[in-house]
């Protein structure tokens, strides 16, 4: 019997894994509280070797309109550019959203150009009357808050 991996390509088991998540807690509505929404993000971003920005688009209920992976970088960075951020939360008609990256290094600490992109886009949805409630970073097995930190 072939092992997964001679199957199919890495790409394709992450790619695959993604899917699975989206299923299990996007589509079935089973994020309904911080601790739901974290073990999506670490089921769904863990596995991934780039870095890759995400964004939990919520209605003004706090419940899930969709979640969206909208920007992929290399192994230490991903560019954000708020306007597609504030464009798909107009597209969607979201009153709030939680954003998520992760740090393939292992370290969730976050940078200063993380919590200087957190601000640019806090101050960029507020204009169109959305509301940023927590960053995430999510890296091996720990994920950082910086709304818990005070870093928002």
């Amino acid at each position: 019997m072939k092992s997964i991996r001679e199957v199919y390509t890495d790409d394709a088991i992450v790619e695959a894994a993604a899917l699975i998540a989206d299923e299990r807690h996007v589509r079935d509505g089973k994020m309904s509280s911080p601790g739901d929404v974290r073990a999506y993000l670490r089921e769904r971003m863990r596995p991934l070797q780039h870095e890759e920005f995400m964004v939990i688009f919520l209605d003004n209920h706090h419940q899930v309109i969709d979640a969206r992976a909208m920007f992929r970088g290399t192994i230490a960075a991903a560019s954000v550019y708020p306007r597609e951020v504030a464009r798909e939360v107009l597209t969607r008609g979201a009153a709030a959203v939680v954003i998520a990256h992760n740090h393939p290094s292992g370290n969730p600490a976050p940078s200063q150009a993380d919590i200087a992109m957190t601000e640019r886009l806090v101050e960029a949805l507020a204009l169109i009357d959305c509301r940023v409630l927590d960053h995430l970073i999510v890296a091996d097995k720990r994920i950082v808050s910086l709304k818990e930190d005070n870093l928002m």
